[in-house]
């Protein structure tokens, strides 16, 4: 499963989350702030292995 560092433009938080976390975020807003989010507040994380 991809996993994505979202970064809330509003509080500014940063929170790792799965994909089905993502989605609930583009949703709902910020789980901390109730802010809107767009796509663009998620980096998808680099895998080394």
């Amino acid at each position: 499963m991809s996993r994505y560092e979202f970064t809330c433009p509003e509080c500014e938080q940063t929170i790792e989350v799965n994909e089905s976390m993502r989605d609930a975020t583009l949703t709902h807003g910020c789980p901390v702030c109730s802010a809107d989010v767009t796509a663009a507040d998620f980096a998808a994380e680099q895998r080394t292995n």
